[in-house]
């Protein structure tokens, strides 16, 4: 074993000003909400007054995210091993939060289920497609660190779990949550919920695309390996959307509305990594949080 650095106990210390150290005291401030906390009452009320296919169109969207959060939480260990043996400790401080959110996150969902009763198999509502991804697309990318530390491998591993997984399905479902349940005022304890987990997620993206750069400025071919994953991926999304949404919506979502959202948020990320190449490894370390949305 070759012998370690202390990095703060020398004269380096910590990367205070760096993004990842940003981002941990942004996850200290914003992170330590508590799923125990959350009065799910009225939320059973409305459920309750719901008609058979507004539960169903709602239990499908918590099946997704809770088996998604169960998913998230058991694979991202590969990748804070393969940060911690680079040696890269601010990053490694930050995804130490990032494991305890996505763990709140399954825990969050489990209760909201348990609160409504619905305590039965919901692995009904896992698609073939579903199944595709975060039985094996997820696991596969994350898995694949545990032997190979290569920046072809991490680069998989960040554009698979925070910009598709996390940038793009996660953030489809915040708004399908949103346009089903907030014009109607139903569910609030739920929705709060989603607002906690947004703004987590929306820590854990700028992370990703944090690290994607990292990479794609120390090595530029990375960058047509993340586009082209993308865009393998791309046609999963699309599907999985087709599944969940029906014509005649039973809270009155436009599917082409749903649909456009997802495309957006695909081309969102691949413009702002598009914007890494040739950008300073300094400048990347010193972007602010609000570039990426994260208040």
């Amino acid at each position: 074993m070759e012998k370690r650095t202390f990095l703060t106990t020398s004269k380096r210390g910590l990367l205070v000003d760096s993004l990842p150290f940003r981002l941990y005291q942004k996850a200290k401030k914003f992170g330590v909400w508590n799923p125990v906390d959350f009065d799910f009452t009225q939320d059973v009320k409305d459920w309750n007054n719901f008609s058979a296919e507004q539960r169903e169109a709602i239990l499908r969207l918590i099946s997704l995210f809770q088996a998604g959060e169960e998913a998230v939480t058991r694979d991202l260990l590969p990748l804070m091993m393969v940060i911690a043996k680079e040696g890269r400790l601010e990053e490694e401080m930050f995804l130490t939060t990032f494991l305890f959110e996505e763990a709140k996150h399954t825990e969050f969902f489990r209760l909201l289920l348990n609160a409504l009763g619905e305590t039965g198999d919901l692995s009904i509502y896992h698609s073939d497609v579903y199944n595709t991804i975060f039985n094996e697309v997820l696991p596969n990318a994350l898995e694949r660190l545990e032997h190979d530390h290569s920046p072809e491998a991490l680069a998989e591993a960040s554009t698979v779990y925070n910009m598709f997984v996390e940038g793009v399905l996660a953030e489809t479902g915040y708004y399908s949550f949103y346009q089903s349940l907030e014009s109607i005022g139903a569910m609030p304890a739920l929705l709060k919920g989603i607002g906690y987990l947004k703004k987590d997620e929306g820590r854990h993206i700028a992370y990703g695309t944090f690290l994607l750069q990292r990479l794609i400025s120390e090595h530029p071919h990375l960058f047509d390996i993340v586009a082209n994953k993308m865009e393998e991926l791309t046609p999963l999304a699309i599907e999985l959307n087709q599944q969940g949404m029906v014509e005649d919506s039973p809270f009155g979502n436009n599917f082409d509305d749903t649909m456009n959202f997802t495309m957006k948020q695909l081309s969102v990320r691949m413009e702002i990594l598009a914007k890494s190449k040739g950008k300073k490894l300094d400048d990347i370390y010193k972007q602010q949080e609000s570039e990426f949305g994260v208040v």
